[in-house]
């Protein structure tokens, strides 16, 4: 099982380069076991739900599972008005 951690901030200029070292941070199991830890996320925007989505289509088309933990509600908020809460949930 790989565990990541979702920096402080994740805005726009950051999304590319946190997704980017996920992705060389994963494992190479064929059906990978991925969690995030959502905890530390202050400052964001609309580009930290791309990042997470980004990894969650990645590691799914391996076979694999996502899990993210500690969404703080602000980003559970966010997620909801964009209509992908439910994706992160199932994650």
């Amino acid at each position: 099982m790989s565990t990541l951690k979702l920096p402080n901030t994740l805005l726009h200029d950051q999304a590319d380069a946190c997704l980017a070292r996920w992705v060389a941070q994963l494992p190479l199991d064929p059906k990978p076991t991925v969690q995030v830890d959502a905890s530390a996320l202050i400052e964001f925007d609309s580009s930290a739900l791309a990042v997470l989505l980004g990894l969650r289509r990645l590691v799914l088309s391996r076979g694999g599972t996502v899990q993210i933990n500690g969404m703080t509600p602000r980003l559970s908020e966010l997620a909801s008005l964009y209509g992908v809460l439910d994706l992160l949930e199932q994650a």
